[in-house]
């Protein structure tokens, strides 16, 4: 089967052109009007644009959409998409309601400045009719420019821009075809999108967690996140200035061992942190890509099901699709610099000594530790019962490889590394993996392990 061919730019904006059913408006601010701008480019865009606007000056930019705490928030693009829609549904709707869909696309961005080396990013949206006379819906993602050069930058967001309308009107009913659309004439590198999501009556079926593992396979972010109650969050903004623990592992299912983890971790965290900086901190419970594979594909309703489960115990999920712990570091530190704990068993501290984990850096596993500990990263190391020798091994008399013993005391010295207790021992005799083996066979008992507040989402997953 021959792949589709890739519709450019000049294309896309052109089909929406001659669709003479589709007509909007367009508020951009922050980069120039570089959406905008590709309808005006080619034919036919009396067809399409009613009006564009670059409400540039904060003034000017308050009396049309309220004042606004930050300029480049979703908060001030969702007050564009509804002024600029209600606007154009109240002019226009007498003359063509019935035969036309109406949207408003907007986005305010904060693109590289005159002598500027701050983050880049911006906010894009669009608000559209599904059909005409019909309440319209939403379509909103965050993205970072990763272009040195505001000239680059501008270019990237008005594809960008064209893309995310494109995919509205002709990619909805293809999740990962939206998702891999977006990055249509850009090389890889040059932008990241790491917020995506669908709301309104006409996407009430949309799992906008879906969306956020999408962005992650489909390589157009690092990793996604969402809260508690599963609404998908922009990790710049929920992670901004806040001390953070992080448990990385399958959930595969979820157990009382993992809480335990948090919950002693959480004790030792304390002691590192101040009052206040512990009252502000997250706690993140991870899951890789890597993670979900099941015959070399993801399997989504796993996923959807073991984010249920940590939901259900008021968890954040972060899906990354990072496995090595050096770049989840990483990722964590782009928005904050308080301290971050990553909890990790004694099974996972020895596999950060294995080569495999460091095979693509010339520094091997010394540059993989380097950059773990690169800014305030800390490891949170949960003790095991060796069954053989009946020793509680715990950080502090953790054998690690001959080679690194004194590598490895150097950094429980210096507190990089750091023990944590185990509240009920009887935990540690029993693994995930031990776990749905006792669930897979039909053995009673495995419902002791689980936490309660998660026990109908597991037997939901597992059809127990």
């Amino acid at each position: 089967m021959t792949a589709k061919k890739e519709l450019s730019t000049y294309e896309k904006a052109l089909a929406i052109n001659l669709d003479l059913g589709k007509y909007g408006v367009f508020a951009e601010i922050g980069a120039g009007q570089e959406t905008a701008n590709w309808f005006f480019r080619v034919s036919g865009s009396a067809g399409t644009v009613a009006k564009t606007i670059s409400a540039y000056d904060m003034t000017m930019s308050d009396a049309l959409y309220g004042k606004a705490s930050r300029y480049v928030s979703e908060d001030r693009l969702q007050a564009m998409l509804q002024y600029e829609y209600d606007l154009l549904d109240q002019r226009l709707s007498a003359a063509r309601a019935d035969d036309t869909t109406f949207f408003s696309f907007c986005n305010t961005v904060r693109a590289r400045g005159y002598q500027d080396s701050g983050e880049c990013h911006g906010w894009l949206g669009v608000r559209f009719q599904l059909k005409p006379n019909t309440p319209p819906c939403e379509i909103v993602l965050h993205l970072r420019l990763l272009d040195e050069t505001n000239a680059d930058q501008m270019d990237a967001l008005g594809k960008v821009g064209v893309n995310l309308i494109y995919a509205a009107f002709y990619h909805r009913d293809s999740l990962q075809t939206f998702v891999e659309t977006l990055n249509d004439g850009l090389i890889n590198g040059r932008v990241e999108v790491d917020m995506l999501r669908f709301s309104g009556e006409g996407f009430r079926y949309v799992d906008n967690r879906l969306c956020a593992l999408q962005l992650v396979q489909s390589g157009l972010s690092d990793a996604a996140m969402f809260n508690k109650d599963g609404e998908v969050v922009q990790a710049a903004d929920a992670l901004y200035k806040r001390p953070i623990m992080l448990l990385r592992g399958s959930f595969n299912p979820v157990l009382k061992l993992h809480l335990d983890m948090i919950e002693q971790a959480r004790s030792v965290f304390s002691n590192v942190l101040s009052g206040e900086q512990m009252s502000r901190s997250m706690e993140l419970c991870e899951i890789s890509t890597n993670n979900l594979l099941r015959d070399g594909t993801v399997d989504h309703e796993d996923f959807i099901n073991r984010a249920d489960a940590l939901q259900a115990l008021d968890k954040t999920v972060l899906i990354s699709r990072s496995a090595e712990f050096h770049r989840i570091a990483t990722y964590l530190s782009r928005y904050t610099e308080e301290p971050i704990a990553i909890i990790l068993s004694i099974g996972l501290l020895n596999e950060l000594f294995k080569d495999k984990w460091s095979a693509n850096l010339p520094g091997g596993i010394l540059e993989s530790f380097g950059r773990l500990f690169k800014n305030s990263v800390q490891l949170f190391v949960y003790p095991w019962h060796n069954t053989k020798s009946k020793e509680l091994v715990t950080a502090d008399n953790f054998k690690a490889p001959k080679n690194w013993q004194h590598f490895y005391q150097h950094l429980i010295e210096n507190k990089r590394i750091h023990a944590v207790g185990v509240g009920d021992p009887s935990l540690l005799s029993m693994t995930s993996r031990k776990t749905l083996a006792l669930i897979e066979s039909g053995a009673e008992g495995w419902e002791n392990w689980i936490p309660e507040a998660a026990l109908e989402m597991v037997r939901r997953q597992y059809k127990r």
